[in-house]
């Protein structure tokens, strides 16, 4: 057993700040963790220890792109790109594409789960069952309608989690309950559903909402369609891009008092960007430039994100006014929940994975250990 002493600093334990903490690793889970005041082996300088950072939404990282890209190589590159910014459970995100490559896309998260590499739990299949009239930077060529086949597909055992995004009004809600019954993950986005619509998703299982606002109508008073059923119930956990380009800082501001927080999460959309020296890249045949940390093509549509999850934190700490225990749940507890690990990761208490991530006083990166073991 290996003990660690982190002192100096603020260290988040549920929705508890500590000034330090003595952890015990035992086969890489915290075999023990209590609080203590005073300096320790490891000094935060006035950082933050955290539980690790997880990520439903992850389309590449370390100038990997998954839709470029579908392998056990390619995924162990793109999570250990984001490894060094704390996040320690993601699943890599494939954008509209074919059944074969959506069947490739799984089989290869199932070999890089087998294969043990660190970080990967599952993956997201987002599109191609979207609506048109919300596609971004999707590629409607791809868009086709959920049919058995694919729900097959979809359903047949899997090593990890796998979340799907559609919009929910171009399917109904017998084959939601279909998908969830079998383990499937669903989440709406790239929606023109109605409020009836979206709540009777809600009624057939579909509990997450794809990076809330983007893609989707706004809200109106006589319309509130998607925006205003994910506000108004409880259910669904609701995923938010914190990058100050995506939404308004005062909408999420908004977003926050009208939902429970522990059904929101931060996720980051990112793209190969994110770590990588050559920022621009080309997704299905389209050139990406990133210019300021903004994705974009050349008709200025948002092509996901330069984003990583401890910018992400710090954005959310500067702009949401909620607690930084808060924060730290965003990006870790409540996507653990949503994803049905919350007994594996997602805090850090005994018995759970060792996975955390160590932030300077900015909540700039410094280090992250997923499994006790350093990997960034």
């Amino acid at each position: 057993m290996t003990t660690m002493r982190f002192g100096n600093g603020h260290v988040v334990a549920g929705g508890d700040i500590w000034p330090g903490a003595t952890i015990t690793l035992a086969g890489g889970r915290i075999g023990h963790i209590a609080a203590h005041d005073g300096a320790g082996d490891v000094d935060l300088d006035g950082g933050w220890l955290m539980p690790g950072f997880i990520d439903t939404q992850v389309n590449g990282g370390g100038g990997v792109l998954f839709n470029n890209d579908i392998g056990v190589d390619a995924i162990a590159a793109i999570a250990r790109a984001h490894a060094a910014y704390g996040t320690t459970a993601l699943l890599p995100t494939l954008i509209s594409e074919t059944p074969d490559r959506i069947d490739a896309a799984l089989t290869a998260t199932d070999a890089a789960i087998a294969a043990g590499v660190p970080g990967v739990v599952g993956v997201h299949i987002e599109g191609p069952f979207l609506n048109v009239a919300r596609k971004g930077i999707h590629d409607p060529e791809r868009f086709r309608r959920l049919d058995a086949e694919t729900v097959a597909l979809l359903t047949r055992p899997h090593r990890g989690r796998v979340m799907l995004t559609i919009a929910p009004e171009l399917t109904d809600p017998a084959t939601i309950a279909t998908l969830v019954a079998a383990g499937v993950i669903v989440s709406a986005g790239h929606s023109e559903a109605s409020y009836d619509e979206a709540k009777a998703a809600f009624d057939a299982g579909l509990s997450g909402i794809t990076h809330l606002f983007n893609a989707m109508p706004p809200m109106l008073q006589r319309e509130p369609g998607l925006v205003g059923a994910a506000l108004d119930d409880a259910r669904p956990w609701c995923g938010l891009i914190v990058d100050r380009v995506h939404v308004a800082p005062s909408v999420l501001r908004v977003a926050m008092r009208a939902r429970p927080h522990d059904r929101m999460m931060l996720v980051t959309d990112a793209m190969s960007s994110v770590g990588a020296a050559e920022k621009d890249f080309v997704l299905q045949g389209r050139r990406i430039r990133v210019a300021d940390g903004i994705c974009s093509f050349a008709d200025g549509t948002l092509a996901g994100s330069d984003l990583d999850m401890a910018q992400a934190v710090a954005n959310a700490v500067a702009d949401l006014n909620v607690p930084v225990a808060t924060v730290a749940a965003m990006a870790a507890t409540n996507p653990a929940t949503f994803l049905g690990l919350q007994g594996e990761r997602g805090t850090l208490a005994r018995g759970l994975r060792a996975d955390w991530v160590q932030l300077d006083a900015r909540f700039r990166p410094v280090a992250t250990w997923i499994g006790g073991r350093p990997v960034a």
